[in-house]
């Protein structure tokens, strides 16, 4: 028989790191309620859990920073709903947290291409970045997907490229250069919406588009305008 989640959470207090949690805010992690556990050790401990749903509920019910992210690793994408990946959500209160779940767990659910254009809508600001980071996921990972399936992503991206707020222009330009990088005829797309954001009366957008025109066609930085 396997720990509980309350000897599992014990197991995380033990790895407790205090300088890691002060030096955390250096790169924008929340650390309200964390522990300071480096994520090696977190996956070496998922690797050894394995996939449980039980157990990675019971650990997101603590509010602890690290047991999230660990019911992250260890969640199963069948056991989810559209309701429950949008109360997981609701707690998304870090980019770490957000860009772990939604990497390593929501973009396996049959949901995922919908949460993707639904939470890019939200005000929120890390449900909105969710939804950009399912799509670089989605880019990334479902490789059997058409790439109909992605096109419709760049209209989105286009619309919310005015989103000054660092944590969602940081996902918009990952789900463009992500989705730029997937095949040739996506690449070709990209790299023409990148264009029109560099020209946009829009600083967040020039920044996402001159980011993604860049590392899409090899352009050098000095030639960024």
């Amino acid at each position: 028989m396997g720990k509980t989640a309350a000897e599992i959470v014990k197991d995380l207090r033990a790895h407790s790191n205090p300088r890691n949690v002060a030096g955390m805010a250096r790169f924008g992690i929340s650390a309200k309620g964390a522990l300071g556990v480096n994520i090696p050790i977190l996956r070496k401990m998922a690797k050894t859990i394995g996939r449980d749903q039980k157990l990675a509920d019971d650990f997101w019910k603590t509010g602890i920073h690290e047991a999230r992210l660990l019911a992250g690793f260890i969640g199963e994408a069948d056991k989810f709903t559209p309701r429950k990946m949008d109360a997981w959500a609701k707690d998304f209160d870090s980019w770490d947290i957000c860009d772990q779940v939604c990497s390593n767990l929501f973009d396996k659910t049959p949901y995922a291409y919908d949460k993707a254009l639904e939470w890019s809508k939200n005000e929120k600001e890390f449900i909105k970045r969710a939804g950009f980071v399912l799509m670089a996921a989605l880019a990334v990972h479902d490789k059997k997907a058409d790439d109909k399936n992605f096109e419709k992503f760049f209209s989105v991206i286009v619309r919310e490229s005015d989103d000054e707020r660092n944590f969602v222009r940081k996902a918009v330009n990952w789900a463009l250069r992500q989705i730029g990088k997937r095949s040739r005829g996506l690449r070709h797309r990209a790299i023409e919406v990148a264009a029109e954001l560099k020209s946009k009366d829009s600083k967040a957008a020039r920044w996402i588009g001159s980011d993604a025109f860049r590392e899409l066609t090899g352009e050098p930085k000095a030639n960024w305008k």
